[in-house]
């Protein structure tokens, strides 16, 4: 992590946590399917609460959603989801948990269709990231026409807490969208 160093969000004391996630991951381009399913299933889990919130939470949901094993969350039982709605490591949200059942298989049906799930979402910034460089936080858009046309295929697709605003978060926290702000010290990295 970068001290001293100009930063959209995370700089605040007691935040290193955020500030690692904004310094590592946000707006970093990620192609591995299994930290695709990761994120898309923490953003959904994050649908009206704080990012931070989130991301304290991580190891939890890792450790109850096998590490996002796509494969394995698929192939959940209700008995086990039922389960997970008593972990305090987690948002014990009923609909967020069996989302994650449901998301996972709708992933490995887009696998099935496009050899992968990155090339599924690449696709939809034509294989490059979107890159931004606004002058404030404010001045970022919480949904595009890309989040709505992502968000619209996985809808019908079947899938759930995967709303424009959420899959924009999604889009950034992947990397096919780049909005650090231009004073920002990952701007030019």
């Amino acid at each position: 992590m970068k001290e001293n160093k100009k930063r959209c969000f995370g700089s605040a004391p007691g935040k290193e946590f955020y500030a690692k996630y904004h310094d590592e991951e946000w707006g970093v381009p990620v192609h591995d399917d299994r930290h695709l399913f990761e994120m898309l299933i923490l953003e959904g889990a994050q649908a009206g609460l704080s990012w931070e919130t989130i991301l304290k939470r991580r190891d939890g949901y890792r450790k109850a959603f096998y590490h996002f094993d796509h494969v394995k969350v698929a192939k959940m039982t209700d008995i086990e989801l039922n389960t997970l709605l008593e972990n305090q490591d987690i948002i014990r949200n009923r609909l967020k948990v069996y989302a994650a059942r449901q998301n996972a298989l709708v992933f490995l049906e887009i696998q099935k269709e496009f050899g992968s799930f990155s090339t599924y979402v690449w696709n939809f910034v034509d294989a490059t990231p979107i890159v931004t460089r606004r002058k404030s936080i404010q001045d970022i858009p919480a949904s595009t026409p890309t989040s709505d046309a992502l968000s619209k295929d996985l809808k019908k697709r079947g899938m759930t807490f995967v709303g424009s605003t959420i899959i924009y978060a999604f889009m950034q926290a992947v990397g096919l969208v780049d909005d650090h702000l231009a004073d920002c010290w990952c701007a030019n990295r």
